[in-house]
């Protein structure tokens, strides 16, 4: 099986990377909600196109589409006449992405949901364009297919074992080619993502779990999208229950939860030493169970609050009702934008992390006994850019989770301007740094983020005390924000 896997070269996986409003090349075609079949293959057989979207009457909002496939099995086969409502037949219930959706992205989505197009579309909902599978084939000549395509039909534990030891095996590959550290620790989320969603479906048909509305969120560097190939497992469970109710509700999902966190570990992501996993109770909640922690923690703010705050409020929705997901992230949003007190002291917690910098010297060392003269990559290194940018995000209202998507979105509030992309260059470098050290020692060994910097070559020390300063500009924004 190894043999058979073709070795992507780098060009085409950073196409891939490619943003999809790219892509768009020309306008988007449309028809109104009330045009004939016979109107939309009309126009479908002028503009020499495949499918056309249904929208309002503006144009500007899609409510549909209408393919090849859907003029053969829902007008042509059952011996429909062709002026029928194009409402009729559409396939409503559109996926929508948006232009900065990379290649990557929109292929595992199309590959999950079984999709063959995705609408994108701006902030407002507005339609921008079309993507389909032939304009992804046309980028996608790598072993993602075979990957995405074996983690989809896996049916047992042997084979999700497998599909696990070919993203480690391809992020190697990627990793020896020189591909960034923003697209591999995407890419390896991404498909860790597709590997956890497979283990969950296979799982959910063990068990007879309640009728309610639940959704698996994931926490921590997944929920960021900043997965290494040194990681442990973080994830929890939103559902929706009354408070009567919540117990038994939560007694009937944990079985199933634990069942996922063991096969998880048992496909090299283990079982996080401090509990927070969907299968402890303490993190199988209601919504409003969420919400109440939440507060708790934003009106205490003890130290094992604001710890919690550190990996909770990176969740993100990976399977199941993600509106859950997106009501507890608004009303968090809302209740942290104006709570000075909360950030003020999240803000005191991350600056006792500084980066590793000497006055005298390069670097300085936390005289580790077991890795002397080494420097914790993850814990000085890109922790700074981590906390930094989840502060900028709960005061400045900024929905996304990843690090750069951050402190990006809040660059303008904070006035870091044009040095917001120094800024992101540093953290990843950092990122690559880790990645590298990782893979040369395996995954999962001892010291999986610890480097001498002596042992890295001058342009690589280089720019890591410049990545370092980065690190340090961030946490001076933090001091002048909250007069610390």
């Amino acid at each position: 099986m190894e043999e058979q896997i073709r070795q992507p070269a780098k060009g085409e996986f950073q196409a891939m990377y490619s943003p999809l409003g790219s892509l768009i090349r020309r306008q988007p075609v449309t028809v109104p909600l009330d045009a004939t079949v016979r109107q939309a293959i009309g126009i479908m057989d002028e503009k020499r196109i495949g499918s056309i979207i249904v929208a309002d009457a503006e144009g500007r909002l899609p409510l549909g589409i209408f393919t090849l496939r859907d003029l053969l099995h829902r007008v042509a086969l059952p011996g429909c006449t062709l002026d029928l409502p194009i409402a009729a037949v559409m396939t409503a219930g559109v996926i929508t992405v948006k232009p900065q959706t990379t290649a990557y992205q929109a292929a595992l989505i199309m590959g999950r949901r079984g999709l063959r197009h995705l609408l994108v579309v701006d902030d407002a909902g507005g339609l921008l364009g079309i993507v389909s599978q032939n304009d992804l084939f046309a980028l996608q000549r790598t072993g993602l297919n075979d990957v995405t395509h074996n983690i989809r039909e896996a049916r047992d534990l042997a084979a999700l074992q497998a599909c696990s030891k070919d993203i480690r095996r391809m992020a190697d590959t990627m990793l020896g080619q020189g591909v960034s550290a923003d697209q591999l620790t995407h890419l390896i989320s991404t498909l860790n993502d597709l590997l956890t969603l497979r283990i969950i479906e296979l799982t959910h048909d063990e068990f007879d779990l309640p009728q309610v509305k639940w959704c698996w969120v994931a926490l921590g560097s997944e929920g960021r999208y900043e997965q290494t190939l040194s990681t442990d497992q973080d994830n929890g469970i939103i559902f929706e229950a009354d408070d009567q109710d919540a117990e038994q509700v939560r007694n009937n999902l944990l079985p199933f939860a634990d069942s996922v966190n063991r096969k998880l570990d048992a496909c090299g992501f283990p079982l996080c030493k401090g509990g927070i996993m969907a299968g402890n109770p303490e993190w199988c909640l209601s919504l409003e169970e969420w919400r109440g922690k939440f507060a708790r923690w934003i009106q205490s703010p003890e130290p094992k609050a604001l710890l919690n705050a550190s990996i909770f409020f990176d969740f993100r929705p990976l399977y199941g009702d993600e509106e859950l997901s997106h009501s507890l992230r608004d009303w968090l949003l809302g209740a942290t934008e104006k709570a000075t007190l909360f950030l003020r002291l999240m803000t005191e917690n991350a600056l006792q992390c500084q980066p590793p910098l000497g006055l005298i010297r390069d670097f300085t060392y936390d005289n580790n006994k077991d890795f002397p003269h080494t420097i914790d990559l993850k814990m000085h290194g890109s922790r700074p850019f981590v906390d930094a940018a989840r502060i900028f995000s709960l005061a400045h209202n900024v929905t996304v989770t990843s690090t750069a998507q951050r402190l990006r979105g809040a660059a303008a509030a904070t006035n870091l301007g044009a040095d917001v992309e120094a800024i992101i260059d540093g953290f990843y470098f950092i990122q690559m740094l880790r990645l590298r050290h990782q893979r040369d020692l395996k995954g999962g060994e001892a010291g999986a983020n610890r480097i001498d910097p002596d042992e890295l070559n001058e342009l690589d020390r280089h720019i890591l005390k410049e990545a370092f300063k980065q690190a340090r500009k961030l946490q001076d924004k933090l001091r002048l924000d909250y007069r610390l």
